[in-house]
Formats: structure tokens, C-alpha cells, sequence
């Protein structure tokens, strides 16, 4: 297992987390791969999605059919501007690739909103840490295990 995915798979341990990951044969870097793969609904996968707001990192964890709004979510959290953050803040953040990162794990908590249409579904996919791995949760256990906010984010 990917070092990277051990940590996920400990912090999802830790946090009394009910899925296990599981290894997809081919890499899943975006939503659709993903619901490819696992044969759900693209909104079924939730986008683990860094932004860089006002130079801290910011986690919006959203349903693989929606787009962020940068405005809105810079509203909800009082930032003057919210962005996509650069690979490399990506990683100096979550210590993950983009396409893979997972919403725990990290080396320090980040502030997490959590897209309310994931609550539509019963099952939830999220990243586990590395482009081929994913995890099955449910809304109420992913807003339990990274102390997210619930939020309309499209």
C-alpha cells in the first residue's frame, strides 16, 4: 500500500470510519474516472478540492457532478478571494497528489466544506491518498471524520 494511503487508511481507523480502501486497477484523477471504475453516479464521488483561500488551505469536498463556486465559498468562509490552489500547495497541505488527495489524513486539520448534494446519496466515494485508491462513506460519517462544514458550494 502507498505510504500515502496507509495514512488515510489509519486516520479513517482512527476516526472509527465503517469503509476500507480499496485499490481501482486504473488511476481514477478525476470524478468521472472514478464513477467509471466503481459503476455510480458521477455525483456519487466526492471531489476532494484544495483552494487557496487568502493564502491558507481550504478543503471543499463536493459532489463529482458539481462545479465550486470560488465566489460563494469565499462568502461562507469570510476570505477576500479564494482560487484553486497549485499543485505544490496541494501537496505542502494534504502531503498528496492532486487526483488523489483524500479528505483526511493530512499533516494538519484543514478547514472543510462538505457539498450538501453528497448527502443525496447513500454510498459516497472520496480519494484515499493516491490516484488509485478510494474509499466508501456515507455524508454523515465524511462530515464526522473531517469535522466539515456543510455548505452549498456550487
Amino acid at each position: 500500500m502507498h505510504p500515502n494511503t496507509e495514512r488515510v487508511a489509519k486516520a479513517l481507523r482512527d476516526r472509527g470510519a465503517t469503509g476500507a480502501i480499496r485499490e481501482l486497477p486504473d488511476p481514477a484523477p478525476t470524478a468521472q474516472a472514478a464513477a467509471e471504475q466503481l459503476g455510480c453516479e458521477v455525483g456519487a464521488i466526492a471531489n476532494s478540492l484544495l483552494f487557496d483561500a487568502d493564502g491558507e488551505p481550504l478543503l471543499v469536498l463536493t459532489s463529482g457532478a458539481h462545479r465550486v463556486d470560488t465566489a460563494k465559498v469565499a462568502s461562507l468562509v469570510g476570505a477576500r478571494k479564494v482560487r484553486r490552489a497549485s499543485p505544490e500547495f496541494v501537496r505542502k497541505a494534504t502531503g498528496q497528489p492532486i487526483g488523489g488527495v483524500a479528505p483526511l489524513g493530512h499533516p494538519a486539520p484543514i478547514p472543510t466544506l462538505v457539498d450538501v448534494w453528497l448527502d443525496g446519496h447513500d454510498r459516497i466515494w472520496a480519494a484515499g491518498g493516491h490516484p488509485h485508491t478510494v474509499f466508501p462513506t456515507t455524508y454523515e460519517e465524511l462530515l464526522r471524520i473531517t469535522g466539515g462544514t456543510p455548505a452549498e458550494v456550487e
